[in-house]
């Protein structure tokens, strides 16, 4: 831990004896038990439990100053770029009523209404590498925001407050930009892309992004017409309309299910497959259309142009996402694809942290023991990654002619140089640069993330063990 890190323990507690035990929760974490709450975790070193218990609830240090050097950290590393953030939410389930921000609400961890505490992520994606950057709790509003003396029982202050999710997640991408992380996109489900005003709230911070849309998402196919002042002629009387504003003989928007069933722009378009991944029972192969349409902004009127993706499985022609991107015109459909799919990658970090890390496993009952639990969780995921990433053997970006990337992006190469419209393409295996139209646009194209599932090597604990403290070290 870093000089500048205030570590005021009590108790007479040595900022030594405070630095040994985040090495502990840490290595507890990156260890072998098959539960990895305190309790197991300290039994293994001979620790008394209280101690990490106090660790994370009692003592003083500063948590955020954990996350934020972590965060420079993956940037002076991991910089690349086509980079992916992604953000998403995680559940856990929680019994009772005590614990800081549980409600019973949606759990994705069982997949219905349930007893639990939901966090918001971010997620940072690389051609070579994955890592979780921020976690938040999430404060429900009329359970907890409200309630203040329950807050304070909970040891919630009263300057955290409730706030939606999107707008925990845009806090979150403000904190990784000022820490040094650039994201060359972003993408999120359709419970972040519905939502007009975070969408709105990226497009000044010049971010591209790729997010999912649900069915009843509203678009125009074509730009419509504004009036800008009143006509000269019009001398009827009345309330004076406010300008600018729509012309009154307009398509209006459709949702971008009916854009599928029945837009003359959509319908003239032929399916095209692209190969995304192989997935857990095959390849993933997904049918895509791809066309221009306009959405309107605070005002109602329609602004720029974005893109607007419908994908359908291959396999199962009712499975089908749509996708609105404000990347610039030209942009290749291969492009926005990969970008689109890359948000699996968290559901994998989320895997890992479950599986690998116990993040599931906390017992803890106050809000900023949880949340330092959720930050030494993101930490050990990183720890996690870069040992995977060194004993998997790194695969240098510029060297793309040699295995199989090399072929990947060879391929690509042919690819590029063929009909434009072939009978497959592989979306992700497009070499950098290949596309002609980002290129006279000065715009690269992000590789796809060929990350594999983390998983824990039981002949290298040792290493993984050596190689986290040297990342606390560095850190």
């Amino acid at each position: 831990m870093p000089a500048r890190v205030s570590w005021g323990f009590g108790g007479g507690l040595s900022e030594g004896q405070g630095r040994r035990y985040l090495d502990l929760y840490v290595e507890g974490q990156l260890s072998d038990l098959p539960r990895k709450s305190i309790g197991p975790m300290a039994d293994a070193v001979g620790e008394p439990p209280r101690n990490l218990q106090q660790f994370l609830s009692l003592f003083r240090w500063d948590e955020q100053d954990v996350r934020d050097r972590a965060q420079q950290h993956v940037a002076r590393r991991h910089s690349q770029p086509h980079s992916v953030g992604v953000f998403d939410e995680t559940s856990f389930l929680k019994k009772g009523e005590k614990t800081a921000c549980v409600q019973r609400q949606h759990c994705g961890a069982v997949g219905k209404l349930e007893n639990c505490v939901v966090s918001v992520h971010l997620g940072y994606a690389t051609p070579e590498f994955y890592t979780l950057l921020d976690g938040e709790l999430y404060l429900p509003e009329e359970t907890w925001h409200e309630d203040r003396q329950r807050c304070r029982e909970a040891g919630i202050g009263d300057d955290v407050v409730y706030r939606p999710k999107w707008r925990i997640a845009l806090e979150q991408y403000h904190r990784a930009v000022g820490n040094g992380v650039r994201f060359a996109w972003l993408t999120f489900d359709e419970y972040y892309g519905r939502n007009g005003h975070f969408l709105r709230e990226l497009d000044p911070l010049g971010q591209d992004y790729v997010a999912e849309v649900p069915v009843n998402f509203m678009a125009w196919t074509r730009r419509p017409q504004v009036l800008y002042r009143r006509h000269q002629t019009d001398k009827r009387t009345g309330r004076r309309k406010r300008y600018p504003r729509l012309k009154v003989k307009n398509n209006p928007r459709v949702e971008v299910k009916n854009i599928l069933r029945y837009s003359p722009a959509m319908r003239r378009l032929k399916w095209h497959d692209y190969y995304v991944k192989d997935g857990s029972k095959g390849p993933m192969v997904w049918q895509v259309k791809h066309i221009t349409v306009y959405l309107a902004d605070e005002h109602g009127l329609p602004g720029r142009p974005y893109h607007l993706l419908v994908a359908r499985s291959a396999l199962d022609h009712e499975q089908v996402k749509y996708f609105i991107s404000n990347a610039p015109p030209g942009t290749s459909t291969e492009i926005l694809l990969r970008v689109a799919f890359t948000r699996w990658i968290i559901e994998r970090a989320f895997e890992d942290g479950k599986n690998e890390l116990g993040m599931d496993h906390f017992e803890v009952r106050k809000f900023c023991s949880i949340q330092r639990h959720l930050i030494l969780s993101c930490l050990s995921h990183l720890f996690l990654s870069e040992f995977c990433l060194k004993y998997r053997g790194k695969k240098p970006a510029d060297d793309r002619m040699s295995g199989s990337h090399g072929r990947r992006a060879a391929l690509s190469d042919l690819v590029s140089r063929r009909a434009l419209f072939p009978q497959v393409r592989r979306a992700d295996s497009c070499a950098i640069g290949v596309n002609a139209t980002a290129k006279q646009q000065g715009r690269s194209q992000p590789s796809t993330p060929d990350n594999q599932a983390i998983t824990r090597d039981r002949h290298k604990t040792k290493g993984r063990k050596k190689m986290s403290l040297e990342l606390l070290v560095a850190l």
